[in-house]
């Protein structure tokens, strides 16, 4: 039995995270697969009474979850590569974006898919203008923590591959709106780390499709 074991879905970006992080660490671990529709194993229901959702990350047998604090727990545990800046004020304003990406950035593009007409167009304006912020928060770095993929990165970098479903509801295009953001993402998507673990988009396309019916929007 693996003393990492990584409760997962392969098409949550939540998973991806950890999943990025694991790999960024060199750290061998054990994927489960949940059936989040079918029934949810025993393991997870008890390893995370409170919300029941993945991931969930057992180290040595004892549960973490919820996606952000798992990659702080993974940068604490295993030190090198170092995900987070050394200096108390880079770690503050990285866990401030990786803040503001948990709070924003899925849900306003499920808000894309979940939405048609004129409330989808508010959908996608609010989308682009988080994007945008993101940007801002960029500058002209090479990745957020500035030459090193990171922290902030991770937590980014996962949520891109929802990005061709919410472009292809919400008629727009990410690189038309911001080009540096679009640039980061093709830099992030070169590291064999990410790569790997970032599914083919035509298939989150089709989970967001399924999504859809099962809620029964249109």
């Amino acid at each position: 039995m693996s003393d990492v074991i990584l409760l997962d879905c392969w098409a949550s970006p939540f998973c991806m995270r950890v999943k990025i992080a694991l790999e960024e660490k060199g750290i061998k671990y054990e994927s489960r697969a949940e059936d989040l529709f079918g029934g949810k194993s025993e393991l997870l229901l008890t390893s995370n009474p409170i919300y029941g959702k993945v991931p969930v990350l057992l180290h040595n047998g004892k549960p973490l979850c919820e996606s952000s604090i798992i990659v702080g727990y993974i940068d604490e545990t295993w030190a090198s590569p170092p995900l987070l800046p050394s200096c108390p004020y880079g770690r503050a304003q990285a866990k401030f974006w990786a803040d503001f990406i948990d709070k924003k950035l899925f849900d306003a593009g499920g808000n894309i898919w979940k939405t048609k007409g004129e409330a989808q167009a508010v959908a996608v304006k609010d989308f682009i203008e988080i994007l945008k912020q993101l940007e801002g928060g960029l500058g002209d770095k090479a990745y957020f923590g500035g030459d090193s993929f990171g922290f902030v990165d991770i937590i980014a970098i996962a949520i891109i591959s929802w990005f061709n479903a919410f472009e292809r509801f919400g008629n727009f295009k990410v690189e038309d709106h911001t080009p540096k953001f679009s640039a980061w993402i093709k830099r992030c998507l070169q590291r064999e780390t990410v790569a790997k673990i970032i599914p083919d988009p035509e298939k989150v396309y089709e989970f967001v499709l399924l999504l859809k019916k099962m809620n029964g929007i249109e």
